[in-house]
């Protein structure tokens, strides 16, 4: 079965469809699907929900969506570093599901490992409990949440070989492992495909099984915030 394809727009084709729900790895600018994201923008694609710790900034990763409209709801952690989100939620224009921050990656891979719905006291006793149901174990009270099942992965990784297992580079794996498993279909893309057999087994974060297509491109490394001092005077 093929899985490397030429790029992103190759890779999407017959997979993107309006009103689908993208599980997208990423946490702040690090390990961000990048080029995925950008061919998403330009196939014009609408509707869409994105499941995603946060919705990047105004210009990069997920914000490039927003500025066009093509997101309807997003499902994050994490809201901050992007006026554009800001403006269409508050004016209503955007459906938003808060999440915390360890609840969202346990609900992508519960959905990943086939797990309908869990209990958590993260939440309990906030608005993030509104509406959820409550249990009692040995006396503390949990509420349940449900796994998340994507139509489509999209996700960033190091190196991959052409069965589609992936290595992630440092805190790059933050979200795309789990957001990797919970989608029916997954595409990755990576800086570097190796050859068969070349990739320690023991070093390998994501099998090649939840994979169904990969790119390789050039990618864009920003520093999301840098925060530096004077040079002392000597």
């Amino acid at each position: 079965m093929k899985k490397i394809y030429a790029n992103a727009t190759e890779a999407l084709d017959g997979v993107l469809t309006d009103g689908m729900m993208i599980a997208a790895g990423g946490f702040g600018l690090c390990g961000i699907p990048e080029l995925l994201l950008e061919a998403i923008k330009d196939s014009g694609a609408q509707d869409l929900t994105f499941a995603s710790n946060n919705a990047g900034v105004d210009d990069f990763g997920i914000g490039i969506l927003l500025q066009t409209k093509q997101v309807k709801k997003m499902i994050s952690s994490y809201v901050g570093e992007n006026a554009e989100f800001m403006r269409q939620y508050l004016a209503g224009e955007l459906e938003l599901e808060f999440n915390p921050q360890g609840t969202l990656a346990e609900r992508m891979r519960a959905g990943g490992a086939g797990i309908p719905g869990f209990y958590t006291k993260t939440g309990v006793g906030t608005v993030i409990a509104e509406g959820k149901e409550h249990k009692d174990f040995d006396g503390e009270t949990y509420i349940m949440e449900e796994g998340i099942f994507a139509d489509l992965a999209i996700v960033k990784a190091w190196k991959a070989d052409d069965t589609g297992n992936l290595i992630f580079r440092k805190t790059a794996r933050n979200f795309n492992v789990p957001a990797a498993t919970c989608g029916k279909i997954c595409i990755a893309e990576v800086e570097e495909i190796v050859p068969r057999g070349s990739l320690d087994p023991d070093a390998i974060h994501l099998p090649g099984i939840y994979v169904h297509r990969i790119i390789q491109g050039e990618h864009e490394k920003r520093i999301e915030q840098r925060t530096t001092r004077q040079k002392e005077e000597e």
